[in-house]
């Protein structure tokens, strides 16, 4: 009976903290966020012009925004596949079917993203078929430029 009171008072609970657990947690967390960080960039890559111009304030609605890449392709940023090209005809469909229930102080606004190296004449294009689609005003967007 002595011999199981000695060991039992040895026993004494442990006061540090298994910090395993933990790292491997953190871990995990460290390889997902780095593996969807790439991903949450979406868009089509276009080079913008840069131009001193000031900034849009903040509106409530999103924009409608139209790019047009440095080949000449449209992309609309509502449609289903935003970073898939869609054609003249599918843009003024899309772009008509979100204005036509807004009224001229309601509307969203409608913006174009044209790279510097695309044809001015499919900027033009874009921006004639928006204001076909209902768009009262189109606006351009730009590249602040470098301080340096």
């Amino acid at each position: 009976m002595a011999h199981l009171q000695q060991r039992g008072a040895s026993r004494r609970p442990m006061s540090e903290i298994n910090v395993v657990p933990f790292i491997d947690v953190m871990l995990v967390l460290l390889v997902i966020f780095m593996i969807t960080t790439p991903l949450l960039t979406q868009g089509v890559k276009v080079n913008l012009p840069q131009t001193e111009a000031k900034a849009i304030p903040p509106e409530q609605k999103e924009p409608l925004i139209v790019t047009v890449d440095a080949t000449g392709n449209f992309y609309l940023n509502i449609s289903d596949k935003p970073n898939q090209p869609i054609t003249p005809q599918v843009l003024s469909n899309l772009v008509s079917t979100q204005l036509a229930n807004t009224t001229l102080e309601n509307q969203r606004p409608v913006l174009v993203r044209g790279d510097k190296n695309t044809n001015y004449g499919k900027v033009m294009e874009a921006m004639a078929l928006l204001q076909q689609a209902g768009a009262k005003s189109v606006g351009l967007i730009t590249q602040p430029r470098d301080a340096g």
